[in-house]
């Protein structure tokens, strides 16, 4: 996937620059945003053209749309009194925008007009064509909400504010884009239009890119290929795909596509002979066997064959050598008997027969994927679907309105797109910010889907690479988090294996299991990383309350009181002080670093008893550490800290209580910096319930399968081996950096031992900040 973008949740004119807007001076209560830019009279169209004229690879800008060529347009599947109210919309739009240009020269009306006019040629409903015409409005002008939905029904409103972009100031581009995006997709929730007006929105931005400087053409296509031709993709609108694809694609690398292109005209004469033959031997096969069936050539697009040659590795040549065809014929039964029919007449290629119409895509396309080997050897592609698979294939959710349509595809269609809307409320819900949400919905939108079966023989559609931990997030996100084996086809497999299409899955469940941090560095679901998140926000609070209810105990235990001693009624002023409401959420704030709990000991104590002389950190007794303390205890990797050893903490705001060695030399700079303040004394408790990690370093002679002996004596010794290096220091000398995870220093001793009485070992040391 490309590099994260910038992402501007906005796609109206804040996308083309158009000059100071604001035809009325501002309301008191709501001050217009203005346009960067300064104002300038209108050039003659034939400047503007000129212009664009000199830039290669850039779409021609088309006249512009009038309200009449619209409300024609309408006509066709409107009633005369539903054109009324959008020609009503259009006088609003064109008195709140009238004194706003368009680079391009025209008024900027002509902007929304033209947004309406795509969505008109998808028969989308009136209220959606009037918040297309009204789209700018909230966020150009001085017209509220409010206002919108007392004259134009409050659907109307909700799509056109879900649409504006948020006027807040944020500390960066990345930010502000990513909350407006989350914006966007919790007004999707409510109306799915939203995003049907923000696609044709973009659109038109996309046709008249020319306009805009280098750097800002750049970023909008870099949006527009990462975001809104994927979100299209999603919602099967195949058309609009294909033109961002195309329109990024030439705005971004307009070397690469006018070679592309080039290259793709050329070989369209060589191609066309050949096309025309296999065409009519595919036709003639399917007529002998009564099948009536329509036969197109299908023309690669140039996006298509940059991004094959960028990521499959392939040659110009190799991907052109590629013929394929798409046939459409009367029913479902007809697409299979075509497939056995085109097996017959050319040899399939092994491996690369797909079935979506018995397993759909996630966007509801359907169709048979083929791909044969034709005459002379030349490979073709073979698409088999029925004219209705087609029009969902082209249309996708927008077949709902442009065929007026109750047919099971097209309401499927509707409901895939409204449930991922409602997956994508869930994910907006659960990310801890705009920039996490940002990233699992980048991942949820790239899915290339691989197949697997629950138990019971139903069906799980997963991203390509997906773990038996997503499979669990799939099924259910309780099922996730108590998740601790799998069985992959009745075998037990490790929770890390990647998933293949066809396999069995089982999962494990424990009721006290809980997900594992490591879980996200292999699960690629963002359902799965969006439950794993949550899930260890909920146990890092309910482990940092536990935690910093030891620590206050632990300081209030020097004035012989514990937290069961106070009456917190009378300290809600102690609270106010340091920002919280509850006594837990006073807790968590200790566990977690951000506040010392001698401090907070003190200011409880003083406010309980007027006669309080106050405490000493001196007077506090050690922390004792168990090992099971999950995540609000963390041991330096500076120094690997084992039971055994003496040990100190501090208190590190964010990551809670961090162990080291006493003589650790970070322990000593921190002292240093901080008089000692921050540091905790601390020890270890009779009974640990865990392993810890430690690193060795060895100096070992160099000969075959000394590190394969290393780990297998680290094994026979009962320890973990969790890292391995190895630097050749010279030719006959091996360091070899070794991590491992043992009980306490008996326990490394016994592991260091077994590792002596391996052959060739020069000397074995532990690392030690």
């Amino acid at each position: 996937m490309t590099n994260p973008a910038s992402f501007e949740a906005t796609t109206g004119p804040s996308e083309e620059v158009q000059g100071i807007v604001s035809p009325t001076a501002p309301s008191p209560s709501r001050k217009p945003r203005k346009r960067k830019g300064t104002k300038r009279p209108q050039q003659p169209e034939s400047y503007f053209v000129s212009r664009l004229a000199e830039r290669a690879r850039l779409p021609e800008i088309a006249a512009p749309v009038t309200i009449d060529g619209l409300c024609d347009r309408l006509s066709e599947y409107l009633q005369p009194e539903q054109i009324a109210q959008v020609r009503s919309a259009y006088y609003h739009a064109a008195e709140a925008h009238q004194h706003q240009w368009r680079r391009t020269g025209h008024p900027y009306v002509t902007h929304p007009l033209a947004v309406a006019n795509i969505l008109a040629g998808m028969h989308m409903d009136h209220e959606t064509v009037m918040a297309a015409l009204l789209h700018d409005v909230i966020e150009d002008t001085n017209i509220g909400k409010s206002v919108l939905g007392a004259r134009y029904g409050e659907s109307v409103a909700q799509i056109v504010d879900g649409v504006s972009k948020l006027s807040t100031i944020f500390r960066s581009r990345a930010e502000a884009q990513a909350e407006n995006f989350q914006k966007m997709a919790m007004a999707m929730a409510k109306d799915i239009r939203v995003i049907m007006v923000k696609l044709a929105d973009r659109l038109h931005n996309m046709r008249t890119i020319g306009v805009m400087s280098d750097d800002q053409r750049k970023r909008i296509a870099r949006e527009t290929l990462d975001f809104y031709a994927p979100i299209a993709n999603r919602l099967g609108i195949h058309h609009i795909k294909v033109e961002f694809e195309e329109l990024g694609f030439g705005a971004l690398y307009p070397l690469r596509a006018d070679r592309i292109e080039r290259a793709v005209k050329a070989a369209r004469g060589n191609r066309k002979e050949l096309m025309d033959e296999l065409r009519k031997s595919l036709t003639d096969a399917l007529q002998q066997e009564g099948i009536e069936a329509e036969v197109q050539g299908r023309e690669k697009h140039l996006y298509s064959i940059y991004r094959k040659m960028r990521t499959q590795h392939k040659s110009f040549s190799e991907i052109m050598d590629v013929f394929g065809f798409r046939i459409v014929v009367p029913g479902v039964d007809h697409c299979y008997r075509t497939l056995g029919v085109v097996h017959n007449l050319y040899k399939p290629v092994a491996g690369r027969f797909k079935d979506y119409i018995a397993i759909p895509k996630v966007n509801g396309y359907q169709s048979l994927h083929t791909t044969l080997f034709g005459m002379h050897g030349v490979p073709i592609e073979v698409q088999i679907r029925t004219p209705q698979m087609d029009a969902v294939a082209e249309n996708g959710i927008a077949g709902h309105w442009l065929y007026k349509s109750t047919n099971d595809a097209f309401q499927g269609s509707q409901q895939r797109a409204r449930q991922w809307v409602r997956d994508l409320l869930d994910l907006q819900q659960r990310a801890g910010n705009p920039m996490e949400f940002i990233e699992s919905l980048k991942i949820d939108l790239f899915p290339d889907e691989v197949y697997v079966f629950t138990p019971k023989g139903d069906i799980l559609e997963l991203p390509r690479g997906a773990s038996p931990v997503d499979f669990a997030y799939a099924v259910h996100t309780d099922i996730g988090n108590r998740c601790v084996a799998c069985r992959i086809d009745r075998h037990l497999a490790p929770l890390s294996q990647q998933l293949q299409s066809g396999q069995n899955v089982e999962i494990i469940t424990a009721p006290e299991a809980r997900p594992n941090p490591d879980w996200l560095t292999f699960v690629v679901s963002s359902k799965a990383r969006s439950g794993i998140r949550q899930a260890l926000k909920v146990q890092q609070e309910v482990d940092s309350v536990a935690f910093g209810r030891r620590l206050l105990n632990r300081s209030l235990a020097s004035a012989n009181k514990s937290i069961n001693d106070l009456d917190f009624r009378r300290l809600r002023r102690v609270f106010k002080e340091f920002g919280v409401r509850r006594l837990n959420e006073l807790l968590a704030a200790i566990g977690n670093g951000e506040l010392m709990a001698y401090v907070v000991a003190q200011q409880l104590l003083a406010a309980d008893d007027p006669d309080f002389q106050g405490i000493t950190v001196d007077s506090i007794g050690p922390v004792a550490i168990r090992g099971g303390e999950g995540l609000v205890i963390n041991y330096g990797r500076c120094c690997g800290p084992i039971p055994g050893d003496p040990i100190v903490g501090h208190m590190t705001p964010g990551r809670g209580f961090v162990v080291h060695v006493e003589t650790c030399r970070n322990m000593v700079e921190i002292r240093r910096r901080h008089s000692g303040r921050d540091i905790i004394p601390a020890h270890w408790a009779p009974k640990t319930s865990a392993e810890f990690l430690t690193a060795l370093r060895i100096e070992v002679q160099r000969r075959k399968g000394v590190i394969a002996e290393i780990a297998s004596s680290v094994a026979e010794a009962d320890a973990g081996v969790e890292n391995i290096s190895v630097e050749e220091r010279n030719a006959e000398v091996t360091s070899v950096s070794l991590t491992v995870s043992v009980r306490n220093r008996t326990h490394l001793a016994a592991v260091m031992r077994r590792i002596r009485i391996t052959g060739g070992i020069i000397s074995i040391n532990r690392v030690s900040a």
